[in-house]
């Protein structure tokens, strides 16, 4: 070949430094070395540490077995021959070196010439070019002195691209991160809460109690009652109220998604992990995370789970390194865990971790006096969101109605028939028709079947209230997370009361 070698450099070094888009500046390094010597293909690719395995990044053109994104896992032994690799090379039939052979058997390149070009920075082997031929014998000891003299300007081109494309991957994921962190931070927390004074008088004492403090909170109640409410009431008047509040709801996680989602992942941890994920637990660092049904966590999560509690760290997905938190955690769940414990579903070790500051929030039926503030604040509230200009009145009689009904799905419920009523509401004033003799004849139906569902007096509420304490502390009454410290009791006073009102410990 007669080529003058300062030309070539030159020609090459534009081309391949040319643009930041590597498969585009690949792209006119094939068009030009292509009318110089054998050229079919031209490939980058980088060594990836973490997976033991060459990454294809960039393929021209793309029409081999080789292409862009294509992986080779390598063994050990293979892995440290290409990494020591420091000179060009010759690749086909006469090149009787076992680790060429064996190579050709992994590519599948039978039959084909190709020049092998490790690109280093100082001492690191950053990646290969290879050039491809068809068929056998159709490169020398030319065509690789001269690829050789471009060594450095295909290294510096691959650094740059690598570099611009983890920029790239970090501005995508600030941007994430930020989007994910003001949808999470959007609070939805009200000083006032409806309820407070009256119904949730206890609860909201016993959030006053520990809102200050790191310990883990248990919040337990039916579905509806409002424990996301009582989440963020704790997490705002907590010292960690400018940091992030992640919430979690456990069962709208598919159970192959849930390790990843809460614990994050390494890259190549397996398929599809092309990067480095950060899990819930980790975006919660220095604030709260909030695992609403915590009871739907499945088995091997709560191994994780089990070690943040612990040891406050954990490991991602793929990943050895233990990594310290400083988060707060506040569980939620309807279902009664000491049951699942007994029936397998659930850790024991876990269930006495999250045991620590069981809340318990009432069900609406047993906290009739909220319902006429909770149904005019969630008018005022529905109103605005579907743009109804004027607040309708209510009918004289309807906030009675309402409140004698057993709302089984709670504060929920509540919301959504209000919802409804707003809806349908054309003039005059909202009469809640739907609440009227099917729903007051349901509501007689449960009196009837469940009457401890359903307080007649003060008494058989206290004396309910006291009896689901009693039950989530195991009959516990004094000491530390005893029944007589959740109430604000003194453990004598609420033996006097447990004797007047006949509540037995199980």
């Amino acid at each position: 070949m007669n080529i003058d070698e300062n030309e070539f450099f030159k020609e090459i070094t534009l081309r391949i430094c040319g643009s930041l888009d590597i498969k585009a500046a690949l792209s006119k390094v094939y068009d030009y070395i292509r009318n110089i010597m054998p050229l079919d293909n031209i490939y980058l690719a980088i060594h990836d540490d973490e997976l033991g395995a060459i990454r294809f990044i960039a393929a021209v053109p793309n029409n081999s077995n080789l292409t862009e994104d294509t992986i080779i896992p390598l063994n050990e032994e293979l892995w440290e021959i290409t990494r020591a690799l420091k000179h060009p090379m010759i690749k086909d039939i006469d090149n009787p070196l076992p680790f060429v052979q064996k190579m050709v058997e992994i590519t599948k390149d039978e039959g084909n010439s190709s020049i092998i070009v490790p690109l280093h920075i100082d001492d690191t082997k950053l990646g290969t070019l290879a050039l491809r031929a068809l068929g056998n014998r159709r490169y020398n000891q030319d065509h690789l002195k001269l690829i050789s003299i471009v060594t450095d300007p295909f290294t510096i081109a691959l650094a740059n691209a690598l570099a611009h494309k983890d920029l790239m991957n970090l501005k995508d994921r600030l941007v994430d991160e930020n989007q994910f962190l003001q949808n999470e931070l959007t609070s939805k927390y009200h000083e006032d809460i409806i309820g407070s004074k009256s119904g949730l008088r206890n609860v909201m004492e016993m959030v006053s109690q520990v809102a200050q403090r790191n310990n883990t909170v248990l919040l337990l109640g039916e579905t509806g009652v409002g424990k996301e409410v009582i989440a963020n009431a704790i997490h705002y008047n907590s010292a960690r109220k400018n940091q992030p509040f992640i919430k979690v709801n456990c069962g709208a996680i598919p159970e192959a998604l849930i390790d990843t989602e809460l614990f994050g992942h390494e890259k190549g941890a397996f398929t599809g992990a092309t990067a480095m994920k950060r899990g819930r637990f980790e975006r919660a660092e220095g604030g709260t995370i909030f695992l609403d049904e915590i009871g739907e966590l499945p088995l091997q999560a709560q191994v994780r789970l089990l070690r943040v509690l612990q040891n406050r760290e954990l490991e991602r997905v793929g990943g050895s390194t233990p990594i310290p938190l400083n988060i707060r955690i506040i569980a939620a769940t309807h279902k009664k865990l000491e049951d699942m414990v007994a029936e397998g579903g659930f850790r024991e070790d876990l269930w006495f971790r999250l045991n620590v500051f069981p809340i318990y929030i009432p069900p609406l039926r047993n906290r009739k006096e909220d319902i006429p503030a909770l149904a005019r604040y969630f008018i005022e509230q529905k109103c605005r969101e579907i743009g109804l200009h004027q607040t309708p009145p209510i009918e004289i009689g309807t906030l009675e109605k309402l409140a004698n009904y057993s709302w089984p799905g709670n504060v929920r419920e509540l919301q959504n028939v209000i919802e409804r009523e707003l809806i349908r509401f054309k003039t005059g004033k909202l009469t809640f028709s739907s609440i009227t003799a099917d729903r007051l004849e349901d509501r007689k139906f449960v009196r009837s079947q469940a009457p401890d569902l359903i307080p007649e007096n003060l008494d058989v509420h206290t004396a309910d209230y006291i009896s689901q304490v009693l039950n989530y502390t195991g009959g516990k009454i004094n000491g530390k997370g005893g029944a007589a410290e959740i109430l604000g009791l003194k453990p004598s006073t609420l033996r006097s009361k447990m004797a007047k009102l006949d509540v037995r410990r199980k």
